[in-house]
């Protein structure tokens, strides 16, 4: 495993974070795995180096935060070994203050992410995504309060537009409050419009870049094919995955497909490598329900590719409307 700085900070990272999402519970999520099945996907993941783990409160409505919390203390001798961020904006709750970014479910939020972690810090507290009806300084000064409390040690952001991130991080700087370090954006082969604004903001502003989706919902390794044809059980449920990518993305995969058949490597290796190729990335989150995800998700750190390789796979590319900020 290689390790890297998270942005600017000290913060070092493995250069693959472990989504936790998969795992959870399979009333929310047909295809999730329970504690005993992420086991040994976990154990594997911290046997080959990754340090960096990404879930969020509303991961089948906080279970995958208890599973997250209990795998990680029997697996890591010391809290300091690890790097946790968890995430807090979607609704948790029928009532209307159990969403968004408030000063009250921010702070609400933080204290119930951490009962069910089972640890008195998380490292990256993240905004999950973007509030329009909350003041951005009202956000700002409570994240700001939740790392000067002890309870977080990094605040990050999840998928909006670029002059809303700008926004935010001019508010904390105007008030001397913490500013965001990370932004998890939706970035992948299939999906570059992160490279038109806010890419290149976060890498003129020291903000380490840690996509989700980097394999477009399993688009890119073969889980979906034309004309709406779903592989998987995942697949087969993953409504918001149907929103995000069309048929015309096909060209990416076959490009795709033919470069690593060249490397005889498997597609998902290439595909991640080519994000961590890019200027800005720190750490794709890959999810895994399988042994075999978390494997090509190691090795891809150690896959090299040239120029002339990277020009044909983001040749097929067309640009897309923009997604994946709801």
């Amino acid at each position: 495993m290689k390790y890297a700085r998270l942005g600017s900070t000290g913060l070092k990272v493995s250069r693959i974070c472990l989504g936790m999402m998969s795992f959870g519970d399979k009333a929310s999520r047909k295809w999730a795995l329970d504690q005993g099945e992420a086991e040994p996907i976990v154990r594997r993941a911290v046997e080959g180096g990754v340090t960096f783990f990404d879930t969020a409160d509303v991961y089948s409505n906080g279970v995958s935060e208890e599973i997250t919390g209990r795998l990680l203390s029997k697996l890591f001798p010391n809290r300091d070994d690890y790097v946790l961020a968890t995430k807090v904006f979607q609704p948790m709750g029928e009532g209307p203050n159990d969403r968004g970014l408030s000063r009250k479910h921010i702070m609400s939020g933080i204290d119930a992410s951490l009962r069910r972690l089972g640890t008195d810090y998380v490292d990256l507290y993240q905004i999950h995504r973007f509030d329009a009806e909350t003041p951005v300084e009202e956000t700002m000064e409570a994240l700001h309060d939740v790392v000067r409390a002890g309870k977080a040690r990094y605040i990050g952001a999840s998928s909006m537009y670029a002059w809303q991130f700008a926004k935010m991080q001019y508010t904390a700087d105007l008030r001397g409050w913490t500013r965001f370090v990370s932004m998890q954006n939706h970035y992948n082969l299939a999906y570059r419009e992160e490279e038109r604004e806010m890419i290149p903001f976060c890498i003129d502003q020291g903000v380490g870049i840690i996509p989700w989706s980097p394999l477009a919902r399993g688009l890119l390794t073969g889980t979906r094919g034309r004309g709406g044809e779903k592989r998987t059980l995942r697949a087969q449920t993953d409504e918001f995955g149907d929103s995000l990518y069309s048929d015309e993305d096909f060209a990416v995969v076959e490009a795709l497909n033919e470069v690593a058949q060249e490397r005889d490597l498997p597609p998902a290796q290439i595909a991640l490598a080519w994000l961590l190729h890019k200027p800005g990335v720190t750490a794709p989150i890959v999810g895994a329900t399988k042994l075999q995800h978390l494997e090509d998700a190691l090795a891809a750190v150690d896959v090299s590719l040239t120029e002339e390789e990277i020009k044909r796979l983001e040749a097929p590319y067309r640009p897309h409307p923009i997604s994946g900020h709801q």
